[in-house]
């Protein structure tokens, strides 16, 4: 779903990781919050989330190029993609996708019934019935009908052209599912607490650059005729920015305090705040390349919480035998 004014000097390979990166790291603070205190997060999570981030991102993208393919045709950065161009037919594909969510599914089956259970009823909920892929299809759905599209795409990160301006609450609520699987994928369950104050603050996150993305392409909007966030904001996008940043750092906030963060976690916090700051204050919506930055750093601001939350984590009390037995002890005599 996100994809730069075409540029020959950007690296490609930006473009590529950026939307991997922001699909991983919900997933990444998740896990990080359900390691045992005092413990480093669970590596092992950790790269079956990162290995099915770059799939489920390949498959989103493969998903939305079939989907998209006419108004990748209208839009002259993407005219050149590889189906609207006429370079890979449909069926080729639909064989390609099929291999991507096959390595998928068996990432999907190292997690614990719970979280395998989540992800399926999940896509199964958000899917078109011709087009049994994952959630990533309900991007393409929600741009045309809606201004906040973006509140839907969590498990994806294709780059649905002008589509891409269109999802911005769709993609939220789907793009930021991996904040309520990592911590079911280490505990077995969902801390409600926890979970959905952080999937909340995800959410917000990708309102606030994904509209920030979606003022590329607002001109294209207007000629084909989609809806955006970036269209509806307009002049007012700044102040928009600004209540889901407090939004965002309100709930990160709750998370902190639910999960008995320390001192790490909220330095971080504040950098984090910072940079939402910077971000939004020196934001030229009507220069795509500034867009185009300001988008890609928020790749930055996760790496930034996610550090946070591991060295508060770090700095918890490791619950050894003696600790636990003290605890116990301690409710018994209240």
């Amino acid at each position: 779903m996100f994809d730069p004014p075409r540029n020959p000097v950007r690296p490609t390979k930006t473009i590529i990781k950026t939307g991997t990166w922001l699909l991983y790291l919900p997933c990444t603070w998740s896990i990080g919050l359900a390691a045992e205190p005092g413990c480093f997060p669970d590596w092992y999570m950790l790269s079956l989330f990162g290995t099915g981030a770059i799939l489920m991102r390949g498959a989103g993208c493969t998903i939305n190029d079939m989907w998209d393919q006419d108004y990748d045709k209208k839009v002259t950065r993407t005219a050149s993609r590889p189906i609207a161009a006429g370079d890979i037919s449909t069926f080729q594909s639909f064989v390609f996708l099929g291999g991507q969510l096959t390595l998928a599914l068996g990432v999907l089956l190292c997690l614990n019934y719970y979280s395998s259970g989540s992800i399926i009823l999940t896509s199964c909920h958000h899917l078109p019935t011709n087009e049994k892929n994952y959630i990533l299809a309900s991007i393409s759905l929600g741009q045309g009908f809606t201004v906040l599209p973006r509140l839907v795409s969590n498990l994806s990160s294709s780059d649905p052209p002008a589509l891409a301006s269109q999802s911005a609450g769709i993609t939220g609520l789907t793009f930021n599912w991996g904040a309520l699987l990592g911590w079911s994928a280490i505990k077995g369950s969902c801390d409600p607490s926890v979970c959905l104050p952080l999937y909340f603050s995800g959410v917000m996150w990708t309102l606030i650059y994904d509209t920030i993305y979606a003022h590329q392409d607002k001109r294209d909007d207007v000629l084909i005729g989609l809806k955006s966030t970036a269209l509806r904001f307009g002049e007012n996008t700044k102040q928009w920015l600004s209540s889901f940043s407090v939004a965002m750092l309100g709930a990160l906030s709750l998370v902190g305090v639910n999960s008995g963060q320390t001192a790490p976690y909220y330095t971080a916090l504040g950098a984090v705040g910072a940079h939402l700051v910077h971000q939004i204050y020196t934001l030229d919506i009507h220069r795509p390349e500034d867009c185009w930055n300001k988008f890609i750093s928020n790749r930055t601001l996760g790496l930034i919480l996610f550090l946070g939350i591991v060295v508060g984590n770090l700095c918890k009390e490791k619950k050894t035998d003696k600790t636990k037995k003290s605890i116990e002890n301690r409710i018994e005599n209240q």
